[in-house]
């Protein structure tokens, strides 16, 4: 029979340990033991782990705020020149990063830069860490941040971005600015169709009050793109025809056009105002033999509208010509500078026209060449006709000037006419009155898609005619005398017209509010930002 083993152990104060001091001092050993084994076993994969925690560092991260401190020797590329010619090429990039969506071990984001756009793809890979793909699913919306990746081929377009054949395969991802984590609204929300219902929207107000969100969506850098284009070309025709540009004051002594619809200012220890038109200036240079000219500038109107078409603030395009017998050889010159506009966004604005359609879908500008011209009568023949009842120096109420630019459409095909011939009782004192007929005058008005977006005449350029004229509007003759003495040293016979720029633009797209056409819009309402 074999003996038990009765060895004495001996603990540290030198006496022999009980029985169940024994026992735990050997489950204490047994879970040493298997601890150290645990760690031997672990040993290996930890230092793997170590030796591979971030095969990305130094290829990510938040790049110190530029101060202009160096001159990094960087050629970064535009989002519109990635195509299908730089495939397989390296390139950086500085965009926003519009949306992002991680996927296991992939990250896909989008890139914009202005109306641009392009898909991004991150996988973790040899070069590519985890790390680094957690970076940039972290990083928030709207941030700009520097890229560096190959442009690659794509086997299936990407619809939602403007670069559809083509994609980025990331090497480096740097935030620039960061962006706060919670935007007050969604580029992808303020990009939405009209026609899509199935989703969220952005209204007015919300995109107005916060107007530098909101004007980064593809679709409002189009629409400003197009309204850069309007005044070049307006500036191009009449350019080429020898207008001279001018730049009128915009704080006067004395309201533009009469009437209560003027903006009073504190001028020193005196009142002035903001001009509501540039009209009086341009005659002036007119009597001081600049001959033809224009201006670009702000126009004021302290009118309490809240409509979809009227602004307190907006920019007019205003011109004014001497001409040698007949105010007809303005009215072609205006008539060609609309055309000329027309024209000049239809061949060089496809793109951007297109994509405010996407958005805000309407029908195609129509116009003709030379432009329709109407007189009054034909006009109010017109309306009368189909129901509206009017007399013949009537003006044109904005149900009728709709309806009448719905009857042209369907006549001649137009969206753009020249209506000529008001009556003189609905036109300013200074409007030359009709020689053939008194109850008419030598005055027109331009409209697009029913809507007027030029209003002008011949001006009478005689002192004391424009005296009787002025009288029997029973208008003080004290309070314009600056505007008759105008005239007073010899005045050559001309006429002009003032357009608005942001209507011209919301009705050659077909958009329903000049909210959307106004960079930062100015109404009853409206203040800020």
């Amino acid at each position: 029979m074999e003996k038990e083993n009765t060895e004495t152990v001996i603990g540290p104060d030198g006496q022999p340990l009980s029985k169940k001091a024994l026992k735990k001092l050997q489950k204490d050993a047994e879970k040493a033991a298997k601890k150290a084994e645990y760690k031997a076993a672990n040993k290996p994969a930890q230092q793997e782990a170590v030796e591979t925690e971030d095969v990305s560092k130094g290829k990510y991260g938040n790049m110190p705020m530029i101060q202009s401190a160096s001159k990094p020797d960087v050629k970064f590329v535009e989002l519109k020149d990635l195509t299908t010619n730089l495939a397989d090429k390296k390139v950086w990039v500085r965009a926003r990063l519009q949306t992002s969506r991680a996927k296991g071990k992939q990250c896909f984001f989008v890139l914009r830069q202005q109306k641009w756009t392009v898909q991004a793809l991150a996988s973790v890979g040899k070069e590519t860490s985890k790390q680094m793909i957690k970076f940039i699913a972290s990083i928030n919306k709207e941030s700009i941040v520097d890229v560096e990746g190959f442009v690659r081929k794509v086997d299936q377009r990407v619809e939602s971005c403007t670069q559809q054949d083509v994609e980025l395969h990331c090497q480096q991802v740097w935030m620039v600015s960061s962006a706060e984590p919670q935007l007050p609204l969604l580029i992808e929300d303020a990009s939405r169709p009209e026609t899509d219902t199935s989703m969220a929207k952005v209204n007015q107000d919300t995109r107005l009050d916060n107007r530098i969100l909101d004007l980064r969506t593809t679709t409002n850098q189009a629409i400003f793109r197009i309204t850069a284009g309007v005044c070049r070309f307006f500036r191009e025709h009449l350019d080429r025809q020898g207008f001279i540009e001018i730049h009128s004051p915009k704080i006067i002594s004395a309201a533009s056009e009469g009437g209560a619809n003027v903006f009073t200012v504190s001028y020193f220890k005196n009142s002035a105002f903001l001009a509501q038109s540039p009209q009086l200036y341009k005659q002036m240079c007119i009597c001081s033999d600049f001959d033809k000219v224009y201006t670009v500038g702000a126009v004021f109107r302290a009118e309490d509208s809240n409509t979809h078409r009227h602004l307190t603030e907006f920019v007019g395009l205003d011109l004014e010509m001497s001409f040698k017998f007949h105010y007809h050889e303005v009215l072609k010159v205006i008539g060609d500078m609309f055309i000329n506009i027309f024209k000049g966004l239809r061949d060089n604005f496809q793109e951007e026209i297109e994509t405010v359609n996407r958005q805000y879908p309407s029908e195609p500008f129509k116009f003709l060449e030379p432009s329709l011209v109407l007189e009054y009568p034909e006009a109010v023949k017109m309306l009368r006709e189909n129901g509206v009842e009017m007399g013949d120096e009537d003006d044109l109420s904005t149900p009728a000037e709709k309806l009448l630019g719905r009857l042209v459409k369907a006549k001649y095909d137009t969206d753009f006419y020249i209506l000529d011939k008001f009556p003189l009782a609905v036109r300013p004192f200074y409007t030359m009155p009709d020689p053939k007929n008194p109850k008419y005058s030598n005055s027109y008005d331009m409209f697009m898609r029913g809507e007027e977006i030029l209003s002008g005449a011949q001006r009478i350029h005689d002192p004391v005619y424009l005296t009787e004229r002025a009288k029997e509007h029973g208008i003080g003759l004290e309070s314009i005398k600056a505007y008759i003495d105008s005239f007073k040293y010899g005045a050559p016979p001309h006429a002009g017209g003032g357009i608005g720029m942001e209507r011209v633009t919301m009705l050659y797209l077909g958009l329903d509010n000049i909210r959307k056409t106004s960079l930062f819009p100015r109404d009853p309402k409206r203040l800020t930002p």
